[in-house]
This record gives structure tokens, C-alpha cells and sequence, in this order.
């Protein structure tokens, strides 16, 4: 294809892959719209650049001080001299995503960043920001062009090998944002004006993304791929219109029939029209009744009210039910009074519409199961229950509540379920934050929601952004406590190591006490340090035991005459391999002091004991003995019967040393630990309870029955395979429970522990609604 003239650097730099890259070619079409985005993503960049300067001046103008303005000057300064590799750093990133959808990757787990404490210093507060205003930008982004986004991932995913989502599309907002987030790396302003031109990539580039999705729906199509998904055209918004009267506009573009309220996209009438009519079947069977939706008897004279007039009486059912046990509330109960109290006012009966009520026995059913569902904690419960009216006008305004996952009430709602997974039952609910979150979404709905519901998607906003700083700050602590217990692991391996040592050569072995002490108090830290730095094959670890067996050996009783020489070679070496070994440790330097003490009388015993059994020596000869008499006769009677080093010229000790016989096994305890593991219960092989336990996934979320009043919900952070230990850490990322393989089971087994379903609450309680209604058609 003839590759447009402004974007050659990229496909020059995308040429010069080596011919053994992983990467695959891309498909003729998925290149065309590559190509044509780059172009319209190019020009949405110079556009952000060209508006820049003024922007920043207008900001600088407005500084209230000197160090104010000049921030904005510099920055003015900075963007200008980078402006050129920022557009190509971003529009390169842009390449290289659209380059790896061909590239296959075995699943790896998520690497996390290493962190230490330092890491939580003020300073990682700029990132933070950050990551706020990129989720803010993303949910708009998504809240707006969540369906064409939609339909390009499902295109893209057959065209490449790799298995995309919209976060992963290189269109998505995600995507591209991120893009930009890396390509200003080099700016070095500070965050203040960081997030302005954050502000302005949204206003220039992010703002045309619906005509980007358009139009590279639209090429696929021409190429054949998909064209029975069908996305509604995108809307220009006029300048100067509010976001609520676009999207006014856009449903009345979209065909939005008044007293309705169903928008005539095939695909939402598809998915509403099949739910229509699971319910007018259930209806027509009778089985409706026990779900509360039976046949109802109308008058015949009776006049359905308008969609908007039951948007009317919502809200004042919004305003006036009770805050407490909201939930146990019969809305169609309320509803009914209030139309017949209007009845009685108008002299016509007054009934809802066929569709109307379709979509409140739908809600109903969805908020049933939501209430039902044991994976929500009852506190909070509560709370969602209370957004069952404001749901139910959203259902009523726009079908498409029904059908699009990225609807922003949907999101909202499985936003707040899933931020509520992993909260437990607290004596003061108001003072947790999480609860006083959700809290202050319900009550702004309750308060504010009548019939515009842009709400939601700048209530998704805020929630998003906050449940991204709490998902981050939690993600930190996870990572510090799987750290913490892989280490912890590697401790335990290499005691396990040392214990074994040390059993092998003193167990069953009868030694002087002080020794035993030694090795057990203070060698046993030099070979667990080395164990953990250097590995049980490497030539340190060897030293040390070579440096216990020496010391072993040199206190033992030995009657080979050789023994002596090698005992007055070993010692020197053999205290200078101990001396630096405990002091690499930092071990007690009083404690060595005294052990050296004692091993110092140790070996003076020992060169002792060489003396007393030597032998009788020769009678000396006379002087001048005969030329034929052996000359190591004389060099014998010459030589002094022990060479002892200076620093063991010592007296005859007064006592044998306290010896000790080494009869039971060697157990290092870690620091806090004070005895050993209790033994578990044994289940067979292929107990049941064994195989619920490997099908636990990290990120699993359960909850422990601790005993008849309390639980414990927690999420399975890592699974630390050298102990065989399961680490739980609660939504904070603390660790609060660690168990065996066959602890788990064993409470798997006693019924103590309860999977927790973390998928979308409105999906499940979709698919439960459906699955209710396909069973009743059945029955």
C-alpha cells in the first residue's frame, strides 16, 4: 500500500527489525488502519502542541507568585525544545503495540517491582497523581466510546494471535494514554503542569477517539471482517453544548422513541427483545408468579402512563423510602399506591406500560440476586440495595443498561461490589473509608439523580480513582508480605540445610559441651548466613563444614603419633577460620571471647594428652658415639618431647572438661518461634478437600469461618511452593492467615472456609436472572 509520506520515520524503524524477530507480519488491513490512525493521531498531537504555548501563558498570567510563573515559563521552554520527540516517542510506542499483536507470548505471571520502604516516601505522590488523572481519562473515554471500542478489540482479535482486551487494544484509551504518560518522561516540569498537558492530550486527542473507532470499524468492515457487528455512527458534538444535551442529541439521533425510552440499535434491541420476551413467556405460563411478576389483571378502560411520567413517580419514591431497610421495601408495592392514589385523582386508572414494567421486573430480579449474594458482606449490602431506584430509571432511560458491559452504571455498580469483596463486617462501619465511599456514591445518587445519567460516569470517575489509590497502596503491601515470606522460605530451606549438618556430624557423639555449643549457638548463624548468600554448592558453604570438622577433630581423642603435627598445624588456621566467620556473623563478641577461652583449654588438654603417652625415651648415649650409630638417634634426644605454641604454654588444667553425648536431633528455631508445628490431620490423596485446594488460584478470594461470630475474608496472595505454605493478606495487602496444603483442606473439609465468586456482580446476577427465566419457561 502506499504509505502516507508523514509517518515513514515509523515504518523505517518498524523495517529495521532483524529478520529473526518474534514479531509477525500484520494482516493488509490491520497495517491500513495502523497507518491511517497514526495519521489522525499525529495531527491530534501537533494540534496539542500548537495550543500549548498558549495555554501555559494564559496559566502563567494568572500566577499568583513569581516561582509560579516561572514554572510555567520553563515548562513553555521545555515543551518546545521536546515537542518533536515526544510526538516520536508516542507515535513509535503506537507501533510497537500494533507490532506485538502478532507476537505470541506464553502466559507469564505479573511482575511486580521490587519495594522497599523507602518507596513509600511523599516523592512517589506525582506518580500517584498521575495514575489518578490516566484512570480519570480512561473511564470517560470508555463511558463514551465503550461499544466501538468494543466491536474494533473483537475485530482485532481475529485478525492476530495474540488475545486482546480493550485495555490492551492499541486504540484503547488505556493504551494510548499510557503512551503519552511515557513519552513525557523527559519533560522535567512538575506534576502541577504535567496534568495540564494531561488535561489537553484529553482535549485534543482523546476527545476525537469516537471518529478514530469509526472509521477503523469501518475499514475492517470494508475488508470483510465482522461487518454483522453493528455500531451506531458517532456524534459530533456542537461547541458550546453541554455533555448532557450531546448525549440528549445523540439519542434522539439514535432513533430514542419518547414514552419507550429503547434506543433501535439491533444490538440492544437483540439482547432487551429476548429478555421481553423470556418474561411474556413466563407470563403466559403462569410460573411468573412465584418471582412476582404473574399475570396482572388491568382494566379494561386502564391508560398506561408515559416513561416520563414514571421517571416522576421514581423519584419521588427516590426522595421518601425510608434510609433504613431500604432494601425490604416493595417497589412495585410503592408503585402501585402511587398510581392508584393518581387514579383517584384523575378519575382514569393509571397503569405502567408493558415495556416499563418489563424493565422493573427485570431490575427486581437483578437486585434479588444482588441481595442474595453471599459474596457481598450484609453491611454493605445495604448500601447497594438502595441504588435499586436509581438503576431501575437508568434501565428505563436507556435499554442499553442491559446489553453494554462498559454501560457507566453497570461499571459503577461492579465497581463498588468488587472494591467490597474483600471488606469484612467492622462494630463501626462509619469509620471505615471504603464504607463512607460507597456511602457518599449512594446518597449523591439518592440526592442529585433524575434524569440525566452523565452521574454515573462522573461518579465511576471519582470511584475509579479512588479504588485505583487504594488498589495501588495495597498492591505495595502485597508485594512487600509475598517478598517477606519468599524470603522467610529461603530462611527455613537453609536452617532446614544446617540442621541436617550439624545432625549428621554430631548426633550420637559424645563431645565437650562447650563445643557442642559452639557449633549449635553461634556456627550454626555463620552457616545459615552462607547457606542464604552463596547456596549449599558453592565453595563457602564447604568451608564451613570443613571449619566443624577441623573443629570437631582437633577436640577428639587421637593416639596416632601423626596426630600431633596435624593438631599443631590445624589450630592456628582452624581459630582464625572461626574468629572471622562468627565476626562476619556479628555474633556476640563477649560470647566468641568466652568460647575461645574455653576451646583455647580445650587444645592444651589435648597437646597434653600427646605428652603423658609418650614413650619412655632412649638412654641418652655418650658423647661422641661411633660413626656407625643412626643420626636421627641424636637429632631425637635433642628435640624436646612437644612443641607448644606460646599462647598454649599453659599449667595442667585442674578438671576434665563437662563432656556431653549428643542424643537428640538438632531443631533450629526461627526468631519468635518457640517449639515446633503442631502435626496436621492427614487426608488421603484423593480427598476432595486436596483437589478444592489446588484448584485455588492466587488472587482467590475466601472467607474463613474463625468461629460461630466471626469472619475473615482474605485473598490468596501467594502461594510460597519451596514450604508449601499459602500466604492470605486482606484488602489492605496485609498478610492475615498462613496455611498448608493440608491445613486448607482439612478446613475445606469441616466446611470453615468459602470461595468468594470475584465476577462481574451485574453479569452474574444477569446471567442468574436469565437462567431463572429460561427454567420457569421450562417448568
Amino acid at each position: 500500500m502506499q504509505t502516507d509520506a508523514n509517518v515513514v520515520p515509523l515504518n523505517k524503524g518498524a523495517s529495521e527489525l532483524s529478520p529473526t524477530s518474534p514479531v509477525g507480519r500484520l494482516p493488509v488491513a490491520l497495517i491500513q488502519v495502523r497507518d491511517k490512525a497514526a495519521q489522525q493521531l499525529k495531527q491530534a498531537l501537533q494540534a496539542l502542541f500548537d495550543n500549548a504555548d498558549d495555554t501555559l501563558f494564559q496559566m502563567a498570567d494568572r500566577a499568583t507568585s513569581n516561582a509560579e510563573q516561572n514554572a510555567f515559563f520553563e515548562a513553555m521552554r521545555d515543551l518546545r525544545l521536546k515537542r518533536k520527540s515526544i510526538e516520536r516517542g508516542f507515535l513509535q510506542k503506537v507501533f510497537e503495540t500494533f507490532s506485538n499483536l502478532n507476537q505470541y507470548e506464553i502466559g507469564k505471571p505479573p511482575v511486580l517491582d521490587a519495594v522497599s520502604f523507602e518507596s513509600l516516601s511523599l516523592v512517589q505522590n506525582d506518580e500517584l497523581e498521575e495514575s489518578v488523572a490516566l484512570d480519570a481519562m480512561v473511564a470517560k473515554v470508555m463511558s463514551r466510546d465503550g461499544i466501538a471500542l468494543g466491536h474494533l478489540t473483537t475485530r482485532l482479535n481475529t485478525l492476530v494471535t495474540k488475545k486482546i482486551e480493550d485495555k490492551s487494544n492499541p486504540l484503547g484509551p488505556r493504551a494510548l494514554c499510557e503512551a503519552f504518560l511515557d513519552a513525557c518522561r523527559s519533560l522535567g516540569v512538575e506534576i502541577k503542569v504535567k496534568l495540564i498537558i494531561f488535561k489537553l492530550f484529553e482535549k485534543y486527542v482523546l476527545s476525537d477517539l469516537d471518529q478514530l473507532y469509526a472509521e477503523s470499524n469501518q475499514a475492517l468492515i470494508t475488508a470483510g471482517v465482522l461487518p454483522e457487528l453493528k455500531s451506531a455512527p458517532p456524534v459530533r458534538r456542537p461547541q458550546g453544548r453541554t455533555p448532557g444535551a450531546a448525549r440528549s442529541a445523540q439519542a434522539a439521533e439514535g432513533g430514542q422513541v419518547a414514552g419507550e425510552g429503547a434506543y433501535m440499535d439491533e444490538g440492544v434491541q437483540e439482547v432487551f427483545g429476548a429478555l421481553q420476551e423470556l418474561l411474556s413467556q413466563v407470563r403466559g405460563s403462569g410460573t411468573g408468579a412465584g418471582i412476582g411478576m404473574g399475570r396482572r389483571e388491568v382494566p379494561a378502560d386502564a391508560v398506561p402512563i408515559t416513561s416520563n411520567d414514571l421517571m416522576r413517580l421514581l423519584s419521588h419514591l427516590q426522595q421518601h423510602l425510608p434510609a433504613q431497610n431500604a432494601s425490604d421495601v416493595d417497589l412495585r408495592f410503592q408503585l402501585d399506591n402511587l398510581l392508584t392514589r393518581a387514579s383517584a385523582k384523575s378519575g382514569k386508572s393509571r397503569v405502567v406500560g408493558q415495556v416499563d414494567d418489563d424493565v422493573i421486573n427485570l431490575v427486581s430480579m437483578l437486585f434479588e440476586f444482588i441481595l442474595d449474594d453471599r459474596s457481598l458482606p450484609d453491611s454493605l449490602k445495604a448500601l447497594i440495595g438502595r441504588l435499586q431506584i436509581p438503576m431501575l430509571k437508568v434501565a428505563v432511560l436507556d435499554k442499553t443498561f442491559f446489553s453494554r458491559g462498559s454501560h457507566p452504571a453497570r461499571r459503577l455498580l461492579n465497581e463498588i461490589a468488587s472494591a467490597a469483596m474483600g471488606w469484612s463486617e467492622q462494630d463501626d462501619v462509619q469509620r471505615d473509608a471504603l464504607y463512607q465511599r460507597i456511602e457518599q456514591v449512594v446518597l449523591r445518587l439518592l440526592n442529585d439523580f433524575v434524569d440525566d445519567p452523565t452521574i454515573f460516569s462522573d461518579l465511576l470517575s471519582d470511584f475509579l480513582a479512588y479504588t485505583g489509590d487504594e488498589r495501588r497502596r495495597s498492591d505495595l503491601l502485597e508485594q512487600r508480605t509475598r517478598d517477606a515470606e519468599e524470603g522467610r522460605a529461603k530462611a527455613e530451606l537453609a536452617r532446614q540445610q544446617v540442621e541436617q549438618a550439624l545432625n549428621e556430624r554430631l548426633l550420637g557423639r559424645t563431645l565437650p559441651e562447650v563445643v557442642v555449643r559452639l557449633l549449635q549457638e553461634a556456627w550454626s548463624k555463620v552457616m545459615l548466613l552462607t547457606c542464604l548468600k552463596h547456596g549449599v554448592g558453592s565453595e563457602e558453604w564447604q568451608a564451613t563444614l570443613s571449619t566443624m570438622d577441623d573443629l570437631i577433630w582437633s577436640v577428639e581423642s587421637h593416639e596416632a603419633p601423626e596426630a600431633r603435627m596435624r593438631l599443631l598445624e590445624l589450630v592456628p588456621g582452624l581459630l582464625k577460620a572461626l574468629r572471622e566467620g562468627l565476626t562476619s556473623a556479628a555474633f556476640d563478641p563477649f560470647s566468641t571471647s568466652e568460647f575461645f577461652s574455653q576451646l583455647e583449654t580445650l587444645h592444651v588438654q589435648a597437646f597434653q594428652r600427646f605428652k603423658r603417652v609418650e614413650p619412655e625415651p632412649v638412654p641418652a648415649p655418650v658423647v661422641g658415639a661411633e660413626e656407625g650409630q643412626e643420626p636421627g638417634a641424636i637429632a631425637e634426644i635433642e628435640m624436646p618431647l612437644l612443641d607448644l605454641p606460646a599462647d598454649l604454654e599453659v599449667g595442667m588444667p585442674a578438671e576434665a572438661p563437662a563432656m556431653v553425648e549428643v542424643v537428640e536431633e538438632i531443631v533450629l528455631l526461627a526468631p519468635g518461634e518457640t517449639r515446633a508445628p503442631e502435626p496436621e490431620a492427614a487426608l488421603p490423596d484423593d480427598d476432595e478437600a486436596l483437589a478444592q485446594v489446588d484448584n485455588l488460584r492466587v488472587g482467590s478470594w475466601v472467607e474463613f469461618q474463625e468461629d460461630e461470630e466471626h469472619k475473615v475474608r482474605c485473598k490468596l496472595a501467594a502461594i510460597i511452593k519451596p514450604t508449601g505454605k499459602y500466604i492470605f493478606v486482606n484488602r489492605t495487602g496485609m498478610k492475615v492467615l498462613e496455611k498448608t496444603r493440608m491445613g486448607l483442606a482439612v478446613e475445606f473439609r469441616r466446611q470453615a472456609i468459602r470461595l468468594l465468586d470475584d465476577a462481574l456482580l451485574f453479569d452474574r446476577a444477569l446471567e442468574s436472572v436469565i437462567g431463572n427465566l429460561r427454567r420457569l419457561k421450562g417448568a
